[in-house]
Parts: structure tokens; sequence; C-alpha cells
């Protein structure tokens, strides 16, 4: 059994060691309310522009924007979103496990000939380097603190990239957030546009007439890149919001494990407490029947 000392002493450690997941869980939580408001009011105004193009496309109007144009895709941008620091879990490997295996799926398919990497955070980039993809271009800085004019800068690059036909598909992995306990790993096309007429589409809602000027062609025209933007800037939010609530069950996991062992360790001092104190006694006893 181990000596009162060192029982003392990985108490002392764990203590210590929970004092650190417990203030990490909750400047956590605190920027998760943060997020969590940003994702929520940003959600709904995404979701209704793309629900106005989406009844704008439903008629029967010719459309020739370059971004719903349908190619055989053999040059793939990918933009993964990761964290730059760990300690949140599963977060950042469930990014990097399917990442690796979309590539890998894309290279044994033989159509793809080129797979651009757009990597958002220092895990994923690192991860990437490691199993030495290249990377195209490095964008950590946007993980931290999500901007909308970075995003849209990103946006922007990738649809002339596709306009010019130097890009055929862009796809996008992240974490979508669904609630503090759940973020749901989502890998979706960003481009090119999947269009549904009105016989496709879902009955999610109303499907409003509306009166366009000047034309209904230039409105879509218009409405189409900022849907795209917005898009970008949205997942770049639900993916921070994800970081900082899988941060916060694994600190809260943490400082619960923290606790299990400190009262088992407790247990443990008391037992080889009472044990020394035992032995002493016999000891006593002992020396005085002599």
């Amino acid at each position: 059994m181990a000596s009162l000392k060192e029982v003392k002493g990985r108490i002392a450690s764990v203590e210590s060691t929970r004092k650190i997941t417990s203030a990490m869980k909750m400047v956590a939580s605190s920027k998760l309310h943060k997020a969590q408001i940003a994702i929520e009011n940003m959600l709904p105004y995404e979701r209704r522009l793309n629900h106005i193009l989406t009844n704008f496309l439903s008629s029967d109007v010719e459309i020739n924007s370059p971004f719903i144009n349908q190619r055989t895709p053999s040059r793939v941008a990918i933009v993964v979103f990761s964290s730059n620091t760990s300690l949140c879990g599963g977060f950042n490997s469930n990014i990097i496990k399917n990442t690796i295996s979309a590539i890998k799926g894309y290279k044994k398919s033989g159509t793809v000939t080129d797979i651009q990497l757009y990597p958002v955070g220092k895990k994923i980039t690192d991860a990437l380097k490691k199993e030495g993809f290249k990377i195209e271009k490095e964008l950590s800085y946007m993980a931290d603190k999500p901007s909308f004019q970075q995003a849209a800068d990103l946006a922007f690059e990738l649809m002339e990239l596709y306009q010019a036909k130097k890009i055929d598909k862009v796809e996008l992995i992240y974490n979508h957030f669904k609630s503090t306990a759940v973020q749901v790993l989502t890998h979706e096309t960003y481009l090119p546009i999947t269009l549904k007429r009105r016989g496709e589409m879902r009955n999610d809602g109303e499907q409003s007439d509306y009166i366009v000027e000047p034309s209904q062609e230039e409105v879509i025209m218009s409405l189409i890149p900022k849907v795209l933007r917005m898009k970008l800037y949205t997942v770049l939010l639900d993916s921070n919001a994800s970081e900082h609530a899988a941060r916060t069950m694994a600190m809260q996991t943490a400082t619960d494990n923290a606790n299990d062992l400190i009262q088992d360790l407790t247990v443990l001092y008391n037992k080889s407490r009472q044990q020394a104190i035992t032995n002493e006694l016999l000891d006593i006893i002992g020396g005085s029947m002599k």
C-alpha cells in the first residue's frame, strides 16, 4: 500500500489539476455563451436568404450564374474548420479523420487530379502537414475570432477560382453546433449551388411570391454571391461555437473525474492512516507484553 506521504501528494496534485480544469471550464462556458448568441442571431438570417433564393430559383426563369454550373470534378477545394488549441474532446480528431478520409477517397476515385486544401485552425493544418498533404492556404487566424470580412474574402477567392474554372467543386467540413453536449460533424458542398425546383422543395415553410425590380434575373445574380458569403461566415461561427461547447464539456468531464479520483484517494489515505495507527498500537502492545 502507498505511504501516507505519497497519497497526500497525489491528492494535492489532483486538486491542483481540478482547479485548472474548473477554471478552463468557466472560461470556455463564457466564450460559448457569446458564440452561441452570435450563431443564433446569424442562422435565421442566413436561412431566410436561402429561402428567398430558393423561391426565386423555383420559377422557370433562365439562370446563367457560373456558380450553379455542374462540372465533373477533377479539381476539388476543401475548406475544413478546426480549432487552434486542444483540450476540446473529440472536436479536432473527428474533423481530422473525416478530412483525411475524404482526401484519400478522392485520390482513389481516379477522376480527381488536384485537391486544394484550405484549413481553418492550427490543429487541422498540423495534421494535414503531418500526413504530407499540400496546403493551398493556411487560415488559422480565422479560427479564434470569427470575422465577416475574413469569411467574405475567402468566399470571394473561392468564387473567383470556381468562376475561372480553376476548381470544379468546393466542399466544407466542420462541426455544426446543435447543443452544448452535441456537435454534428458536417460535410457538405459549397460550390456549385444545388438548385431545387418547386416540385423538389420540401414543405418546410411558406413559399412567398415576390414583386421584383428591376428584374428577377438581376436580383438572383446579386443574391447568390451574398448567400455564399453569408454561408461561409455562418459556418465559421458554427465551428467556433462547437469548439467552445466541446471544450466546456471536456473540462466538465475532467473536473468530475478529478473529483472522483480525489474521493478515492481520500478513502485510500484514511485506510492507510488507519492501518499505520493500528500497526503502531500493535507495536506498543507487543512491547509492553515482553
